[in-house]
């Protein structure tokens, strides 16, 4: 973030300097966790449902907060005194807070004026923005766009190519205060931003595009994941589409053709895109896909594409990316040579050696599509190497009212994939695991409430060379499952 004044940041947020000892300071960067402010730092204090960042105001200013932005009245003992007693603070409005040696900007709401800096930030730094949401393949794609964009560029009058200075979302920087985060943080001489959106309930997409205003929107796909708080399907297709209500006059909309829900929903608002996808009117497509196991190959209209990632998920991922990068003047052959050399995204679908194993670590999120999509990979990787396949399942999160249905359904696919074993944690997984074992009575099943006691078992259950899956949504913490397996077979 490039310097900006305290009385600058009161202006662009509608407040005032409320308390002040020294209003002449400049904040260099923004903070919304006392632990990790910086010298220079104006520290947000978010009020969450675990936490109120207002009882932390002393901690950010003794780690050399230049100013914070609150949304309580703050007496002046509070950047003097740790240990302040949560919603105890006294009106103290007017010349008392004068007193105060700290600078203090109040407002209304400290996340709505978090966003509104983004947005000022963001049109005052000129970048041009990615956004990115979708039910599936957010984080993955997002990586690839930022690996090809960052590997090549604007073609030169000299001839050549330079790069792209191109920033993105630190991890999964996607909601409320993640996105304007992600922007806040951009240097400020970036050319290309590279953003998340995501979303629980309906208005946030479009909340976070407005704060974004996209030049180019993308929406990887629409599946049952983070359901809870909308009716259907389509109305998750409508928050999805909202993306576009933040857009430039001339941005562009892109969209997966592949999903019909989406794909009809779009036509009937009248929207304007692009699409990518398998069908014959798609604008983007890949052809001649062919999946060998750890990596994929297909061919864009005049290059061939050697993609380091397995499955067929990741493949649409890689066209989405594709489908961004050409409106940018990419070309095929450029963006063939930088994707071949893209790493996985860490937890997603990502490939383990561990000795003899073959560990797939996927537990960072999980929901039905993405859990085919991974079993998919991992038969693909057992019927090509003869192994015995073995997965490792948690819970899905977050699927409302239809969370038993859709672990039904997760137990009798498991059941047609052709695992050979199947190690459940969590009360849900087990709905999947009695489903598959009623599908398939020679499907060897254990399960476990917890990660720790699996964890305790696998050196019972594993054998060398199987390959695993490991993949469910963050409340089962399976990652605890991978480090375990880690210890087991050190040395790789």
């Amino acid at each position: 973030m490039k310097e900006l004044s305290i009385t600058a940041l009161a202006k662009i947020i509608d407040t005032r300097v409320i308390a002040s000892h020294d209003a002449g300071q400049n904040v260099t960067s923004v903070s919304t966790d006392s632990r990790t402010v910086t010298p220079g730092d104006c520290f947000f204090a978010i009020i969450g449902p675990n936490f109120d960042g207002h009882n932390f105001l002393a901690d950010a200013f003794a780690k050399g907060a230049s100013c914070a932005v609150v949304s309580k009245d703050v007496p002046p003992f509070v950047a003097q005194r740790r240990r302040v007693p949560p919603n105890q603070f006294p009106d103290l409005s007017g010349v008392a807070q004068a007193k105060s040696d700290k600078i203090i900007l109040k407002v209304e709401d400290t996340v709505k004026a978090l966003g509104v800096l983004a947005s000022w930030y963001r049109k005052d730094c000129n970048f041009k923005v990615i956004a990115i949401t979708g039910s599936v393949g957010k984080t993955t794609t997002r990586e690839i766009i930022h690996h090809v964009l960052s590997a090549v560029g604007e073609t030169s009058p000299m001839g050549g190519s330079k790069r792209f200075k191109t920033f993105q979302s630190p991890k999964n920087f996607n909601n409320f205060i993640g996105l304007p985060l992600s922007i806040l943080t951009a240097p400020a001489d970036s050319q290309i931003l590279v953003l998340e959106l995501a979303t629980n309930h309906p208005g946030e997409i479009e909340y976070l595009s407005r704060i974004a205003a996209p030049d180019i929107a993308l929406i990887t796909n629409v599946a049952p994941a983070h359901i809870e708080g909308f009716h259907d399907l389509e109305s998750l297709a409508k928050e999805k589409l909202s993306i576009s209500e933040g857009l430039n006059p001339s941005g562009i909309l892109i969209i997966n053709a592949d999903c019909p829900v989406l794909f009809t929903l779009a036509h009937k608002q009248h929207k304007r895109f692009l699409s990518f996808g398998s069908k014959e009117h798609c604008d983007y497509r890949a052809y001649c896909v062919h999946y060998e196991g750890l990596s994929s190959d297909f061919e864009l209209d005049g290059a061939d594409i050697h993609l380091p990632l397995p499955g067929r998920g990741n493949v649409e991922n890689a066209l989405a990316a594709w489908a961004v990068c050409s409106t940018l003047g990419i070309s095929e052959r450029d963006f063939a040579d930088a994707v071949k050399t893209i790493s996985p995204v860490s937890m997603r679908t990502e490939m383990l050696k561990l000795g003899s194993l073959t560990v797939i670590s996927d537990c960072y999120n999980a929901n039905p599509a993405s859990m085919k999509n991974a079993l998919d990979i991992l038969a693909t990787l057992a019927k090509k190497e003869n192994r015995r396949a073995v997965f490792v399942c948690g819970d899905m999160a977050e699927l409302g009212n239809q969370t038993e249905k859709f672990h039904v359904e997760l137990g009798r696919f498991i059941a047609s994939s052709n695992v050979n074993l199947l190690l459940t944690v969590g009360h849900l997984a087990l709905l999947a695991a009695d489903t598959s074992k009623n599908e398939s009575p020679l499907l060897e099943t254990h399960s476990f409430t917890q990660s720790a006691q699996l964890c305790d078992n696998l050196h019972k259950l594993i054998k060398d060379s199987d390959i695993i899956l490991v993949k469910g949504s963050r409340i089962n913490k399976l990652e605890t499952v991978v480090e375990k397996l880690k210890a087991i077979y050190p040395g790789s």
